[in-house]
């Protein structure tokens, strides 16, 4: 897969914009703070429904505008190929940000019923310097990861973890209830939602510890590549994941094992909500469920939180990052590859390993402040106040 075309109207900082691509490597130059990272967070809102940036899509609307509209050209079903007899069949996606009432999509100028039927059409993997948080952050941010990277992996899944947040929310709600005097309400409808909760928390679970069972072998294999040429200490380097259940149980990532057993998820699941039924009662809340998992990150034994360099945090995020693009690659189109400002913040070590991996991508669009950063040839776009040329060579 690969883009042919971008258009943004009314988008962050573009009041109407548009960017001609083509398979293989482009590059978005220009100072900081011109508007080179809202053309990336465009195209990945089409492949996951959000922002990386913010919670909410206000912000993605040009102040002074009601609505912004992201629009994409792709080219699907090209194996892989760069030549153009192998261009594949056009996509175009389309999507209207509206802040005073729902947004919409299009698919090739339909409608369709619902946004989320356009997601995940275009699929992306996006590595921004926000993902650090990867490593450093909550397990929210490690969750968020696996989650985003599902939605496209499974279509179904956006719609199955759907499902379990409004099972919790209103799980939640009855819970809160009970803690201001509604007892009897809350024993004649809890069993049926925490039931609804365990039936749509396995779905979710069973997909988490498969997706971290896919992650692990192109996960350490990706970090040990970026590291290899380092002099330092990490180039001898072991990348681990772990799928830490609320429950107490610690499933560690084994390459080649498939989906788990929804069935004894759910089991495990419900036992483990009975655990702390009590306490939920004292609290008002929920106290298990994939909601309070973790995804556990291990260089060497050692936790990575914590105990990772600036420079082991970096690359073991990115790995992160390339090893989605197998992941879904190993089950359909493969994604395009966005780089924010990313060879900046390496050594020429791993510049020129990462260097090495995008050549073989379909299509990777790559922002910089600086052009000599990027060590790739291709396409160069300035983008400068709201506006993209591409740049004219001699």
């Amino acid at each position: 897969m690969f883009l042919e075309r971008l258009e943004l109207v009314d988008f962050r900082s573009y009041t109407a914009a548009t960017l001609s691509l083509g398979p293989g490597m482009s590059v978005l130059v220009g100072p900081n703070a011109q508007g080179k990272t809202n053309l990336l967070e465009a195209v990945h809102y089409l492949a996951i429904g959000s922002s990386h940036r913010v919670a909410a899509d206000a912000p993605l609307v040009r102040v002074g505008a009601e609505a912004a509209v992201v629009r994409a050209v792709a080219r699907t079903d090209t194996g892989g190929s760069a030549e153009p007899a192998a261009k594949g069949r056009a996509l175009t996606v389309e999507l209207e940000l509206r802040l005073g009432g729902r947004n919409r999509a299009r698919l090739n100028g339909q409608p369709q019923p619902r946004v989320r039927d356009a997601i995940g059409q275009i699929r992306s993997i996006l590595f921004a310097p926000e993902d650090l948080g990867l490593v450093r952050g909550d397990p929210a941010d490690r969750r968020r990861f696996l989650d985003e990277l599902l939605a496209q992996r499974r279509p179904a899944y956006l719609a199955a973890r759907s499902e379990y947040e409004r099972v919790l929310r209103q799980r939640n709600t009855l819970l809160r209830q009970h803690r201001t005097g509604g007892r009897g309400r809350l024993e004649q409808t809890l069993p049926t939602w925490t039931e609804s909760l365990v039936s749509a928390g396995a779905t979710l679970l069973a997909a988490r510890i498969a997706v971290v069972h896919a992650l692990a072998g192109p996960a350490d294999t990706a970090y040990r590549d970026l590291v290899a040429a380092s002099p330092l200490r990490e180039a001898r380097g072991h990348l681990q994941l772990a799928y830490e259940l609320s429950t107490g149980r610690r499933v560690e990532a084994t390459p080649g094992c498939g989906v788990p057993d929804p069935a004894a998820l759910a089991s495990e699941l419900r036992e483990g909500l009975a655990l702390v039924a009590e306490a939920e009662r004292e609290r008002g809340v929920t106290l298990a469920g994939p909601h309070r998992d973790e995804l556990a990150l291990a260089l060497n034994g050692m936790p990575a939180k914590g105990y990772a360099s600036h420079g082991e945090t970096w690359s073991l995020a990115l790995a992160l990052r390339l090893a989605s693009i197998r992941v879904l690659h190993d089950v359909g189109e493969e994604p395009v590859v966005l780089l924010d400002d990313v060879f900046a913040e390496l050594d020429e070590p791993r510049r020129r390993r990462l260097a090495e991996r995008c050549e073989a991508f379909e299509q990777v669009i790559v922002t910089a402040a600086v052009d000599a950063d990027v060590p790739l040839a291709g396409p160069r776009h300035l983008v400068h106040e709201g506006t993209v040329e591409p740049v004219t060579t001699p």
